[in-house]
């Protein structure tokens, strides 16, 4: 457990050290705000979430990987009821969880109690590596509760687990990351994952447009149930970011976490 934080934590810096080094020298947009005045947001954002994480492990001990060693000490869940080769139940593992990302994600966006906490992350007039951590502490914990419930239904090796959350953090980041990519390459790589230029559209102010791109990871979702949309309307260099009634203030800490609780 302690190697699987320590695994997380390098692999977290290090994909956000890249990520926003190609920000700088390949942007794929202009910035309508500071780095200094949104990444203080942000990551004092995601500094509280992952203390909402630890106080929830006072009266939740096992947490989404915990929640896989408890589940298969104990034979609960279907990956511990059939005999499958250990790489085919971490791929599937894998792809369930990930649909069930996806799924969570669409349903942020169709239950108005719970677009009220999502709207915090599109609340973003830009978005950049920083995007990716920037989520409500009410919505992390509500997420968590989603995976450690999926996990003990699914009893997945808690190995899985680890390497669906890196995958998922690493993917979150890579997308949401303001770089350019070559048209060709991004073209290729959407068919299996989710480009920054793709996800892009999910932040636009427009709602048809930020009602679809869901996914987080891989691509395939969004093209099954039909809520995949290629390009923005206004291009991606006219396109404005964000949600249409709002100003600067997503700049701001204290407004941000009221966010939710407002009346719009």
């Amino acid at each position: 457990m302690e190697n699987e934080a320590l695994i997380r934590l390098v692999v977290f810096v290090g994909l956000f050290s890249l990520f926003a080094a190609l920000e700088t020298f390949a942007p794929r947009r202009d910035r309508r705000q500071t780095r200094k005045a949104r990444w203080t947001t942000n990551w004092a954002i995601i500094i509280i979430d992952s203390v909402t994480l630890r106080a929830m492990a006072i009266f939740l001990p096992l947490l989404a990987v915990g929640a896989a060693y408890d589940a298969q000490t104990n034979g609960w869940g279907l990956f511990n009821t059939i005999e499958l080769p250990s790489w085919i139940e971490i791929i599937f593992a894998i792809l369930i969880l990930d649909f069930a990302i996806w799924a969570q994600h669409l349903i942020t966006h169709k239950v108005p109690l719970l677009w009220r906490l999502h709207q915090v992350h599109h609340a973003d007039v830009d978005i950049d590596v920083t995007t990716a951590i920037r989520f409500h502490p009410i919505e992390i914990a509500l997420s968590m509760l989603l995976k450690i419930g999926l996990v003990y239904l699914m009893g997945p090796a808690a190995v899985a687990v680890i390497l669906f959350e890196i995958i998922l953090n690493g993917t979150a980041m890579f997308n949401h990351a303001n770089i350019k990519l070559p048209l060709r390459i991004d073209a290729i790589m959407r068919m299996v994952l989710v480009t920054p230029d793709m996800h892009r559209v999910h932040h636009s102010v427009h709602r048809h447009e930020h009602d679809s791109n869901y996914g987080f990871s891989l691509s395939i979702w969004d093209r099954m149930f039909r809520t995949y949309i290629a390009q923005p309307a206004e291009g991606h260099d006219d396109m404005k970011i964000g949600l249409r009634w709002q100003d600067d203030r997503p700049a701001k800490l204290g407004w941000s976490l009221k966010m939710p609780f407002q009346k719009w």
